[in-house]
């Protein structure tokens, strides 16, 4: 294990070419720092003997009046945490950010502790006795992350624990469909028989799924706003998606893709896609309240699929879910409906916080907890 690593800022080049060559987090590169235009963004990179060998997108929320910061790493930093153990990685990390006087540090190592194939999850919610997908045993558990888990609670780092298995600000659980080494074919016939059958009733049914441009975001937006409603959740404005798209297309022409599922002309459901190397993630979706007996949406899921597999991606990443199993759970549905492509649920080891000024730390945690 190496014992000593440099942390540095570094352009916005190199810290391009880390993320896509270890398929990093879309969270972790250069146009998400613009994305986020309420926070100041940097990007730092973890140097051993002057070679880049991790990079990480900080972003920094100042606090009024205090001269003080918060900074936060979604899903980072992107390093080869195997290689390198959790105090090599962090303690130059902090160090730089005392200097940029932080109050606090926020991290989500990308490092996966946990893997349930969707047999066994199926089983768990058939079987009823468990009520949390933690509580099930999981087909893959990494000893390197019990390990690193282990290392950041002595070195002081803290995992805020939440009641539905969501993570602080980015999911501790997600749902992907691994497509390295499988065909189509392989794919669509691990979906089970529900998941079929809508897509191939979608299909008869002349659901049309179809690449949207930037122009389009304001029609998506609109059902967008329908599903908030629907669901409860306070939308992002249409602005935010116009500034994701223009960051990211100026990064990279295919990093961002807008999907468009149509009958008969009126759009049923859209979503957007994000890929960065190997790794091709659904982020955004909307439905209207009309037309779902077409199943638009197990339509657009599939075609993002088919085209992720030609992308030559490896991963696609349904993104977030809870860790219930609860049919009673209003969030159930969520984990249910990921289940029936046949992929795996997945813990990272979550999100960490550091606080380097006690006082403010416990300010603002007590302010999230209450917001």
């Amino acid at each position: 294990m190496a014992s000593s690593l440099v942390v540095r800022p570094i352009t916005a080049d190199e810290h391009l070419d880390v993320i896509e060559r270890m398929s990093g987090s879309f969270l972790q590169t250069p146009a998400w720092g613009t994305v986020k235009s309420d926070w100041t963004p940097e990007g730092l990179g973890w140097f051993d003997d002057d070679k880049l060998v991790g990079a990480g997108l900080v972003l920094y929320r100042f606090v009024p009046r205090t001269g003080r910061n918060l900074a936060y790493l979604p899903e980072g930093p992107v390093i080869d945490w195997s290689t390198y153990d959790g105090a090599a990685i962090t303690e130059p990390l902090l160090a730089h950010l005392r200097h940029r006087k932080s109050f606090s540090v926020k991290m989500g190592p990308p490092v996966e502790a946990r893997r349930w194939h969707a047999k066994t999850i199926k089983d768990a919610i058939a079987d009823g006795a468990a009520h949390r997908l933690s509580d099930v045993p999981a087909d893959t558990a990494s000893d390197a992350a019990s390990a690193l888990i282990k290392e950041l609670q002595r070195a002081g780092w803290k995992r805020r624990e939440t009641a539905e298995g969501f993570g602080d600000f980015q999911p501790r659980y997600v749902f992907q469909v691994p497509l390295s080494g499988r065909s189509l074919d392989d794919v669509f016939a691990a979906f089970n028989q529900q998941w079929r059958r809508n897509v191939r009733k979608a299909q008869k049914a002349g659901v049309k799924v179809e690449l949207g441009t930037r122009s389009d975001l304001d029609e998506f937006h609109r059902i967008y706003v329908e599903t908030a409603e629907r669901d409860r959740f306070t939308p992002r404005p249409l602005t935010y998606f116009q500034r994701m798209f223009d960051a990211m297309l100026a990064e990279d022409a295919a990093r961002i893709r807008l999907y468009l599922a149509r009958h008969e002309g009126q759009l049923l459901a859209a979503t957007t896609a994000v890929k960065v190397g190997v790794h091709t993630w659904y982020s955004y979706g909307a439905s209207t309240n009309e037309g779902r007996e077409l199943r638009p949406s197990n339509a657009v899921q599939w075609t993002m699929i088919e085209d992720a597999h030609a992308s030559g991606a490896e991963i696609y990443d349904m993104r977030g879910i809870t860790d219930t199993l609860d049919p009673d759970d209003r969030l159930f549905g969520l984990i249910q409906f990921k289940v029936g492509t046949g992929g795996d649920a997945v813990e990272y080891v979550g999100e960490w916080d550091y606080p380097l000024n006690a006082l403010l730390h416990r300010a603002f945690t007590y302010y999230m907890e209450r917001r």
